[in-house]
């Protein structure tokens, strides 16, 4: 398949598992940078393919066939992230940036090296699982976003869901990353902001940030 084809069915599937967006082929254009009618295209033609199911103004669905594809591709690039970021401590955004290009160049047989070079890594940098060699994502999410956090508890980062390289210099700069412990100090819920403390600092952040870091409760 083309890396335009890999793309889109990825597109598909990383909107379907986000909150915040939805898969109408104008938010996957968005995403991907084409055109509304060269993402309509686009669907059409895989919809023929039999990778996805398309419906005139209508969310796309990936068929088991695309969605099979789909976490493939996404596999090798989560693959990817874990192997640079080890290696060469990359940042959160060079890491993605990279794989971006390496993830279609990559067989099955180069990733599964890499997953076992790494120890079978369940996640990758970001906190995203890894799916498996079978595609298949054995980890379950009890994840929430910062946003629906409650007040006086704390909390662990579980994933940073963003390729925008200014939120991962801001989270770098803060300590925000995937493992490190936050508290939740307050609420406000009129202003959609969030008070938060971490490595004994305080921070407020705003509902675009607090929409896209994830946590788990600590018991």
């Amino acid at each position: 398949m083309s890396v335009a084809i890999e793309n889109f069915v990825k597109a598909i599937y990383n909107n379907e598992k986000q909150d915040i967006t939805n898969t109408k082929p104008g938010n996957i254009a968005n995403k991907l940078g084409i055109s509304n009618a060269a993402a309509t295209d686009m669907a059409k033609k895989l919809a023929a393919k039999g990778l996805l199911n398309y419906e005139k103004y209508q969310a796309l669905q990936l068929t088991d066939a695309g969605e099979k594809m789909a976490l493939n591709i996404v596999r090798k690039h989560r693959l990817w992230e874990a192997l640079l970021h080890k290696m060469f401590d990359m940042s959160l955004h060079e890491i993605h940036r990279e794989a971006e290009l390496l993830e279609h160049e990559t067989s099955d047989f180069l990733a599964e090296k890499i997953s076992e070079y790494l120890g079978h890594p369940k996640f990758d940098p970001h906190g995203d699982p890894i799916p498996n060699a079978n595609g298949e994502i054995t980890t379950i999410d009890t994840s929430i976003a910062l946003i629906n956090a409650e007040e006086n508890k704390t909390y662990v980062i579980s994933r940073l869901m963003s390729e925008d390289k200014e939120f991962f210099e801001f989270c770098a700069l803060n300590g925000i990353k995937y493992g490190n412990k936050i508290s939740i100090v307050k609420q406000f819920q009129n202003s959609k902001m969030t008070q938060i403390i971490i490595n004994t600092n305080t921070i407020i952040l705003n509902q675009d940030f607090t929409q896209i870091i994830y946590v788990n409760e600590i018991n």
